[in-house]
């Protein structure tokens, strides 16, 4: 059972200077305020005991924190209020429940006790009352917001409005509102220490005006919660009867199944608010068509392409630098510059935390690694890899789409490829963007500047689903064999990386790591059974095999696996060691043995280098001369460029002629005819200048060209030999071939530096800036020619 003692109020005028102290925690009680308090600490207890015992009042004073006990002065707030005990209840867990009405408005001055309760002397801290109209004015307004308030606020009684007008003065009904709403402890804090009526009524019209605003935002919210719950009822009820008159009719049970099952997909893709827009309202259509008509199944699955699309769907980026460096190592052989550039850009997306960036275009010849590093820079950033080769592709709507209105429309190789990913962040890599082409069906390249475009592809529109998808997240990388078929505009939202060729020495490195091993596992063999020497992959590589990459040495390598597997298959050997004698007993004779040596023996004959689309490449460029009219024949299938190259040689070697020690009719009634082997494949540009001169002096002179020298460079009529392009793909032929000493324009220098440092010091390097400098190498016997200050121009 619980006790109940009373206790008398004092009135105010006993109230003593020194007051026991119980410190409130949330909590502040208002003069003119009835207020009850639960108390659980043993001094609070002792205290509220011997106050009701001693029928004397107590100060309420707020604690500063609301977790730790307060036991110093600092820890409670100046400003309290007297109160006597009017109720106290014993509850028989030992606590106390107590009944306060707060007197007076009290300032601690100072702490005279602490135990075994807190004891202080107060000072009164009477009402300051200013201007009574204001404050009259004051007062009506505070009782009308809180009137409204009252009105809007369930856990105010009505009973509250009446009291506020009943208030006796504006102090009485500050405390009162400040008493019964629901507000921060500092606020209240606040309210209590303000002495001055007028200041204290101002504040609070503040605090009821913002009281008023949150709690009529409030009700509209409420109301507006309420309209569409309203409405989803409605709805619902609607349709559970159609539902049940389709059930009745025995019709529409898979259509409505199938109809729901899309309307619950919607409601959990939380698809972007445009796209969401277009769903429900061609759901809508659909919701109302026969599944017999024929746009029932257009619609449908043009919203299964919605649903099916990764609007959300983000892999997260893994921008560690040192084990992207790892993958790449561990993937792709040298490429030194290359693999920086990527670090490079991985290191800015690290800073930025955005992989967004420049789209890069690794250009190169085949075979050279360029999809496989896109594969590589995926897997070093942890995202999904997709590919689309765009070779061939001469139709718009390969890319964009077609539109709904087409019979079997399907959106475009970037839709389709993102859906593949799964995600809206892959690494995008379109492949052989060199190669497409444009007819009357449309400009396909035109199309990609927006896909290329970071500044567009925000909002990329696919003609199927006329909805923008964004494709900034896409890390795309496109690769090239060659740069002249690119649109220029095209080219000009793109990074160029290039890939040149390999040396030997990388595609021996290459074969030991990567084509050897992938072979022998290809071929169901394992590493005792099978060894294949340096010396024999040496020997492919120079004898076998004449390309920029390594596609056709990984064929070769397969043909030696495929060997070895059939005669341990048949049980002839256990293990087999392939060596340089087994490469030519399996293969058969090598494939481009002496070649140079060959071609170049006879007079009229010089070693051009050219770049092709599929690496640098040597070209033997032949001149004979026979009676005619002085005519200049050219075959070989050469461009305009090219011919005007040869045109331009022959002006110089006639005006030259007697620098060079010929009769200055040499050239009268002969006709010179100029021939480019290969003559099936097209040839062009203006670099194999001074190789048509070399070979027209070298007809004129009878004297045969150094078999290890080849050359490249454009050459004017004054003799001067210009730069060129594609030096590391040109030296690079020239030691495929085994040329030994490249002839080249001295304003070409700085490219050597491009070079591998092995092909450096293996290679001759000639720098020529006029022909005589060029010729003088070319030819073993240098003291025949006689150049004179004249040649030079």
């Amino acid at each position: 059972m619980s006790a109940v003692e009373e206790s008398s109020t004092r009135p105010e005028d006993q109230v003593e200077d020194t007051l026991p102290i119980l410190p409130l925690k949330d909590t502040v009680v208002f003069p003119d305020s009835m207020t009850p308090l639960a108390i659980g600490q043993e001094r609070s207890i002792r205290l509220v005991e011997e106050a009701v015992a001693n029928d004397r009042p107590i100060a309420l004073v707020t604690s500063r924190s609301s977790e730790e006990d307060a036991t110093s002065a600092e820890d409670l707030y100046e400003v309290g209020a007297s109160a006597a005990i009017h109720k106290m209840i014993r509850v028989p867990d030992g606590t106390l429940r107590i009944l306060v009405q707060g007197l007076r408005r009290v300032r601690l001055a100072r702490l005279v006790q602490s135990d075994p309760y807190l004891v202080g002397e107060f000072e009164d801290l009477p009402d300051v009352l200013g201007r009574e109209k204001e404050i009259e004015a004051l007062a009506r307004n505070v009782e009308s917001l809180f009137s409204q308030i009252i009105a809007l606020v369930p856990y105010l009684p009505d009973e509250l409005q009446l009291a506020a007008a009943n208030a006796e003065d504006p102090s009485t009904l500050a405390n009162l509102i400040a008493t019964t709403m629901r507000l921060k402890t500092a606020e209240k804090q606040e309210l209590l220490e303000e002495a001055d009526v007028e200041a204290r009524l101002r504040t609070l019209t503040v605090i009821l005006n913002r009281e008023l605003e949150v709690l009529e935002l409030g009700t509209k919210i409420q109301s507006q919660v309420q309209s569409e719950m309203e409405h989803s009822q409605r709805e619902y009820f609607l349709r559970q009867q159609l539902k049940a008159i389709q059930e009745e009719l025995g019709e529409g049970d898979e259509q409505q199944a199938e109809i729901a099952e899309l309307r619950a997909q919607i409601e959990e893709a939380h698809l972007p608010e445009e796209a969401d827009k277009q769903a429900r309202r061609e759901l809508e259509r659909l919701a109302k068509l026969p599944s017999a008509a024929a746009e029932y199944g257009v619609i449908r699955t043009y919203l299964e392409w919605i649903l099916s699309l990764p609007w959300n769907e983000m892999t997260e980026d893994d921008l560690d630098l040192d084990k992207a460096r790892e993958i790449l190592d561990e993937d792709h052989y040298d490429l030194e510059k290359v693999k920086e550039r990527i670090i490079e850009q991985l290191a800015v997306s690290k800073l930025k935390q955005d992989i967004s960036g420049p789209i890069l275009c690794f250009v190169g010849p085949p075979g050279v690694g360029k999809t496989s590093l896109g594969q590589s820079i995926a897997r070093a950033l942890g995202r999904k890899f997709v590919r689309v080769s765009v070779g061939g592709v001469r139709d718009e709507a390969e890319i964009r789409g077609h539109r709904r209105t087409y019979i079997g429309a399907l959106p475009g190789t970037i839709i389709r490829a993102l859906r593949d990913a799964g995600t809206k962040n892959p690494v995008f890599m379109i492949d052989e963007i060199d190669k497409m082409g444009s007819d009357w069906r449309g400009d396909p390249s035109s199309a990609m500047l927006e896909v290329l475009d970071p500044a567009q592809n925000s909002s990329f529109r696919d003609h199927y689903l006329d909805l923008p998808f964004d494709l900034s997240r896409v890390l795309f990388i496109c690769t090239a064999n060659v740069l002249e078929t690119v649109p220029p505009p095209l080219l000009d939202r793109m990074e160029i990386i290039r890939l040149s060729g390999y040396t030997e020495e990388e595609k021996l490195g290459i074969a030991k790591r990567y084509l050897v091993p992938k072979q022998i596992e290809a071929h169901g063999l394992t590493d005792e059974q099978i060894k294949v020497s340096d010396n024999a992959l040496r020997h492919l590589i120079r004898e076998y095999t004449r390309e920029a990459g390594v596609r056709n040495l990984d064929r070769e390598i397969a043909a030696l696996c495929r060997k070895a597997a059939a005669e341990i298959a048949a049980g002839k050997r256990k293990r087999v060691r392939v060596d340089e004698r087994r490469v030519r007993s399996w293969l058969g004779r090598p494939r481009f043995a002496g070649e140079v040596r060959k071609r170049t023996s006879d007079p009229g004959v010089a070693t051009g280098l050219a770049v092709t689309p599929t690496g640098g490449d040597v070209l033997y460029i032949e001149a004979t001369a026979m009676p005619g009219e002085g005519r200049l024949i050219v075959t070989g299938q050469l461009g305009e460029v090219m011919r005007e190259s040869a045109q331009a040689a022959l002006s110089w070697v006639r005006g030259h002629a007697g620098d060079l020690g010929l009769e200055e009719d040499w050239f009268a009634g002969k006709d010179v005819h100029i021939h480019v082997p290969a003559g099936a494949v097209p040839k062009d540009g203006p670099s194999a200048g001074i190789a048509l001169a070399t070979a027209l002096a070298s007809l004129a002179l009878g004297k045969p060209v150094s078999e290890d020298v080849a050359m490249t460079g454009e050459i004017t009529l004054t003799g001067q030999v210009l730069p060129i392009g594609g030096v590391r793909e040109k030296v690079l032929a020239a030691q495929r071939a085994g040329i030994t000493t490249v002839i080249l324009p001295k304003e070409n220098e700085p490219d050597l530096e491009d070079l591998p440092r092995e092909v450096r010091k293996q290679m001759t390097f000639v720098p020529a800036d006029h022909v005589d400098q060029v010729l003088e190498a070319a030819f073993p016997d240098a003291k025949v020619l006689e150049f004179s200050s004249a040649a030079r121009g």
